[in-house]
Formats: structure tokens, C-alpha cells, sequence
């Protein structure tokens, strides 16, 4: 990794393929060491037991990551049907368990839905819905995260939210027996022409009395609890349900293509330098001499009428000089990057 003449390490993005059992923070901990730097940050965090991308930016490029939030992701996960558990993932308390084996359950179990009533549930959280996220989460709440007050036993009723779901697609069906989902964990996921005895739309599973683990993709916008789309799925389907496996495959321009191990990484610190970081992430703005020594002072500019959002504004050097948005028709700084 090169460093800049006074020894600092380059600004840009490192975008990292998070193994499980690791938080975010902990991601953000082992860059730093890596980096030699305090500057780090990263966008959109990922549950412990999650994978896939998590973006991390380095020195400047952490003025970047408020912005990169607002992007599209997409995901893929396998939600265990039948049982609902206090964090809408496998990490947490099984509440509920309908397997159709206990009493007081329905006495169809979740095993013998079909695939169209399960793309059906799929269709029905997909658009622009209102999602209430985990009591089990980061959201602030007076000042406290939603989490500590859960663990405290005092779990927040948080209101739902305006989120996009672009898609929500089901790509298997698998039984799965009650006795062996506690002792075998999550599943991986399987392509549907590839699961023996997946179940055709319209079509019942064969196995009764056990729970039905659903492979699943998702493409949404910041801020969508996949674990939220989990739970809200088996309650629509009146059996419960909870996540067991989650990969984010994409962030904004950034995918798993891109992605670095945290091993890879520190034997060679991959960063995608600034300026490539933003022209990649956002629509760019080229200026003129005059323009980019207005803007680097925090200046405002005349708008162009482009789109909503922010703009990556470039000196004629090529250098990202500002992150600029328009608003009554004048271009205003949102974060300046040099000098």
C-alpha cells in the first residue's frame, strides 16, 4: 500500500467480503491496523452473522460513506419458515415454533405451503411498503439503540419505516426436519433446479410436520431489514419465520466481484482510490478552473438541472474536488475533498 509524501495512508474505498461471526466494528478495527490509520469508517452495517460486501472507506473517502447509504443493495438469503425467533434471525430466541407437531399449531404445517403461496407472501413485501425493523437493532431510540433496551427487557415498539423492495425473488424450496434444524443451522443455499423434491408452483411440499427453509433474493433500498422481510413473510403465511443465512452481494456499484477477504487484504491493502471511488458511485459533474477554486472554498455553483442526489464534481486535472447537490437552482457543496 502506498502512502501519500507525508505518510499517510492513500484515501478510497476497501471493499470487503465480511466473513461471518464478525460485527462491522470489528471489520472497521481490523482495517485500521491494517491502514495505520484512526480515519475509517464503513457504510451500511451488516449483523454478525451476515457476509458479503461491507464498504469501508480510508482517510477522506470516509466523507463519502453518508452518501453511499443511500444506494441499492441486494442480497441473498435463506429464511427458515415455521419458527420466529426474538431477533428475526438464527442468532436469537425461538418464540414460536409451528411445525404442526405441538398443539395449538394450525394443522397444515409450514412444510406443506406451497411455492405459490410462498411467492405470493414474497410479491405482497415487494415495492415501496412500510417495514417495522427488529426491536434487535441499531436504530436510536431517546438516545439508546433499540438493542440495549431489548436486552435490558425492555424491547422498543418501533414505527415503521418507508422502504423500496425492487424485488423479492424465491429461488428453492427445502424441507426441513424440526430435530435436525436445531443441530444442523443454517442451511446453504441450494438453486432451485438442483433441490430434489422442490415443490412446483401450485404444488405442496411432501415432507409434513417440519419447517420449510426458503432461498431467497432481495434488491432494496438503505434501510431494509431483510430479517424484517423474513419475519413479515412467515406471519403472513400464519406459521412464523426467521433468517439463517444472509449474504449481501451488492452495494451501489460495488459487488462481491470487487470484494477482498480480510486474509487477501492483509498481505496486500486493496484500496480503490478516491476519485475512482465517487465517479463509480455517483453521476460526475467536470468543472473549470475558476469553478473548482470556488468550490474547494465551499462555494456554490450555478445548477446544470441534473438528477436528484449527490454529483461527484471534478477539477480539470481529474481531481474529486466535492460531492455537490442542487437545490433551487444552485449547486452546494456537500462534502469538499481538497486541498
Amino acid at each position: 500500500m502506498a502512502r501519500d509524501a507525508r505518510g499517510n495512508a492513500p484515501s478510497g474505498l476497501i471493499v470487503v467480503d465480511k466473513p461471518g461471526g464478525m460485527t462491522s466494528h470489528d471489520v472497521v478495527a481490523r482495517i485500521r491496523r491494517l491502514a495505520g490509520t484512526r480515519r475509517v469508517g464503513h457504510a451500511g452495517t451488516l449483523d454478525p452473522m451476515a457476509t458479503g460486501v461491507l464498504v469501508v472507506g480510508v482517510e477522506k473517502a470516509t466523507r463519502l460513506l453518508g452518501h453511499l447509504t443511500l444506494t441499492e443493495k441486494e442480497y441473498q438469503a435463506t429464511i427458515r419458515l415455521g419458527q420466529a425467533t426474538d431477533t428475526g434471525d438464527a442468532e436469537g430466541t425461538v418464540l414460536t415454533s409451528n411445525t404442526g407437531l405441538t398443539p395449538g399449531t394450525p394443522a397444515r404445517p409450514a412444510a406443506r405451503l406451497t411455492r405459490a403461496e410462498v411467492e405470493a407472501a414474497a410479491a405482497a413485501l415487494t415495492g415501496e411498503i412500510q417495514q417495522v425493523p427488529p426491536a434487535v437493532s441499531a436504530i436510536k431510540v431517546a438516545g439508546r439503540r433499540a438493542y440495549q433496551l431489548a436486552r435490558e427487557g425492555a424491547p422498543p415498539v418501533l414505527p415503521p419505516r418507508p422502504v423500496t423492495v425492487w424485488s423479492f425473488t424465491v429461488q428453492a424450496l427445502r424441507p426441513v426436519s424440526a430435530v435436525s434444524a436445531v443441530s444442523a443451522g443454517p442451511a446453504a443455499s441450494i438453486p432451485a433446479a438442483s433441490v430434489p423434491g422442490d415443490p412446483a408452483a401450485g404444488a405442496a411440499a411432501s415432507t409434513p410436520g417440519d419447517l420449510l427453509d426458503v432461498d431467497v433474493e432481495v434488491r432494496c433500498s438503505s434501510g431494509t431489514y431483510i430479517r424484517a422481510l423474513a419475519r413479515d413473510m412467515g406471519e403472513a403465511l400464519g406459521v412464523g419465520g426467521h433468517l439463517t443465512r444472509l449474504r449481501r452481494t451488492r452495494v451501489g456499484p460495488y459487488d462481491l466481484s470487487t470484494a477482498h477477504g480480510l486474509d487477501e487484504l492483509a498481505e496486500r491493502l486493496t484500496v480503490l482510490p478516491l476519485a475512482e471511488a465517487a465517479a463509480a458511485a455517483f453521476p460526475v459533474r467536470e468543472l473549470s478552473a475558476e469553478e473548482a477554486r470556488s468550490l474547494s472554498h465551499g462555494g456554490r455553483l450555478p445548477g446544470l438541472g441534473g438528477a436528484a442526489g449527490p454529483v461527484a464534481a471534478f477539477g480539470p486535472d481529474g481531481t474529486l474536488i466535492a460531492l455537490v447537490e442542487e437545490k433551487d437552482g444552485a449547486a452546494r457543496p456537500l462534502a469538499v475533498f481538497v486541498p
